[in-house]
């Protein structure tokens, strides 16, 4: 396990990055031209950078990436 300890200012660049990271793969998730397999690699990439995002946002913030699986489809 490893820890970071970072400044106001670095917490708030670290969040934006998440965020449009978090952005990007919701855009491609959406693409239905990409294959199974490669929507499959970017969902499990997006549970990754997700919970790293929970760690410093606040659950409002949380809130807009939240995912339903039921209801997107792979």
């Amino acid at each position: 396990m490893l820890g970071f300890l970072f400044n106001e200012q670095e917490c708030k660049e670290l969040g934006y990055m998440l965020r449009k990271e978090l952005d990007e793969m919701l855009l491609d998730l959406g693409d239905n031209r990409l294959d199974k397999d490669v929507r499959r690699a970017i969902a499990a990439r997006y549970r990754t950078v997700f919970r790293m995002y929970a760690r410093i946002a606040t659950p409002k913030d949380l809130s807009r990436y939240a995912r339903n699986h039921r209801l997107i489809p792979m």
